[in-house]
């Protein structure tokens, strides 16, 4: 698992500039999810979710200062009760090593910010939420290599040596490998930045600048970072597409790295390879960077599944973070506990296409002033902002999202019949409800909004020093 990486960014996905040989070579032998979405845009959330097979609404992880830490069990913990060896090296972004994670042992994990995570991001009004004074994505952005380059390096040599000293033992065997890139700070090494010249950078698609306004819900989001207002230039805003599609390929040798270690082992023919990402990456689109927002540059995630008996090709059934949790525990043959709204992949994949499955992704975090709730199938996307007007877009007719037809009389019947399926799965309201007062009684307990204020980072997670 990556951590945000844009669903687009691949070159199997047809991406005009975006060099990723391995995934591709990976995808060219699995199955490639192509309508995969997350639960949540933002780290923690999806990260729960992705940990326990729940959404967040059944959790109740809402933001980056509500870490998993166990409590809730997920594929980890059913695997183990089976005896499968279970162990997890890199980023995870729960709550802090110790706890009852759902595995045997986590090797140099990241964790939240001093086991509280983004406390200053909980306080959600408005009229009383920190706009931080420093740059999300870092004050520099261009060729370098940063803490988070290094972290990755650690990780991937802790993993070649995992696989090599545990891979061949007598029985089947779970390891989760997570990847920082290509999250922000937008620094990557010269050879990557390279590969990406300034010149051949897109424009950015439905810039305000352009005569493209946000929804109201959006503007309110993006207004605690605003990072596009804060490049020093136009040239600073390529160099920050340059670093991000740099950072992809940096990442794709990385997972390169990893597949040549199972073949060395001789491990490829027996292993199943999944590869996906936390969430995504809106890098520039409608002015907007980072994630935390219910578009596809944001919402949507790459997600491969590769190994014996798996036919190649790609499934276009609409799925989530959600029905890989589910199948990992099938996988070993076992289940999560509890209510579970997510199916294997391999089920899915082995069956015809089923465009009007529906999948769910919200978001209750940092710059939202109410939650939001997005319902997808194959060919529509519907999105419900807690006190604002919907967003409805037909991804058949406009796969870049670019026409809101919520208010469009001729597909008032179409707006209805999602409002009604999401009220199947949540009442949204009662959600908004309980997630603001979830947040109002975390920051109380630790001195109210002035103090919240003072903890948490303002951008990316500090990296663990890499093992010795």
């Amino acid at each position: 698992m990556s951590d945000e990486h844009q669903a687009r960014a691949l070159g199997c996905a047809g991406h005009a500039l975006v060099k990723t040989p391995n995934l591709d070579a990976l995808a060219a032998t699995g199955v490639r999810f192509r309508n995969a979405v997350t639960p949540s845009p933002i780290c923690v959330p999806a990260r729960a979710c992705f940990a326990t097979g729940k959404y967040v609404h059944q959790i109740r992880h809402w933001d980056n200062a509500m870490p998993y830490d166990g409590r809730t069990p997920g594929w980890g913990h059913a695997l183990q009760s089976l005896g499968v060896p279970v162990e997890a090296i890199g980023k995870l972004h729960y709550r802090a090593e110790g706890d009852r994670a759902g595995f045997d042992a986590e090797h140099i994990p990241m964790m939240v910010a001093d086991g509280v995570g983004m406390v200053w991001g909980s306080v959600r009004s408005a009229e009383e939420r920190l706009v931080p004074g420093s740059r999300m994505l870092g004050d520099y952005i261009g060729p370098g290599y940063s803490k988070y380059n290094r972290y990755d390096d650690s990780v991937v040599a802790r993993t070649e040596r995992w696989l090599a000293e545990n891979g061949n033992g007598a029985q089947p065997w779970c390891l989760f490998v997570g990847l920082v890139a290509p999250h922000f700070p937008l620094v990557v090494p010269q050879k990557w930045f390279d590969l990406y010249p300034a010149d051949r950078m897109p424009p950015a698609k439905l810039h305000p600048e352009d005569g493209h306004p946000r929804h109201p819900w959006v503007e309110l989001q993006n207004a605690v970072m605003d990072t596009d207002r804060q490049f020093r230039g136009d040239w600073e805003r390529k160099a920050a597409k340059s670093s991000y599609y740099g950072l992809c390929s940096f990442l794709d040798q990385n997972v390169g790295r990893i597949l040549d270690a199972l073949d060395a082992e001789g491990l490829r023919g027996n292993t199943t390879v999944v590869y996906t990402s936390d969430h995504g990456d809106n890098v520039g689109a409608r002015g907007l960077w980072g994630k935390s927002n219910m578009y596809d540059e944001s919402v949507a995630v790459p997600l491969i599944v590769s190994g014996p008996g798996i036919q190649p090709g790609h499934c276009d059934t609409p799925v989530s973070l959600i029905d890989l949790s589910a199948t990992i525990a099938s996988h070993f043959g076992t289940s999560i506990q509890g209510d579970l709204p997510g199916r294997s992949l391999y089920e899915i994949a082995s069956g015809q296409a089923d465009m009007n499955r529906a999948v769910v992704s919200e978001y209750h975090a940092v710059g939202a002033v109410s939650g939001a709730f997005m319902l997808r199938t194959g060919r529509w996307k519907y999105i419900r902002y807690v006190g604002f007007e919907p967003e409805l877009f037909d991804l058949e007719g406009d796969p870049e999202e670019s026409r809101n037809l919520a208010g469009d009389p001729a597909y008032l019947a179409v707006l209805e019949s999602f409002d009604r399926r999401l009220s199947e799965i949540c009442d949204a309201d009662a959600v908004d409800r309980q997630a603001h007062a979830d947040q109002a009684e975390l920051i109380d307990s630790f001195g109210g909004p002035n103090a919240a204020f003072t903890l948490g980072a303002r951008g990316a997670t500090p990296a663990p020093a890499p093992e010795s």
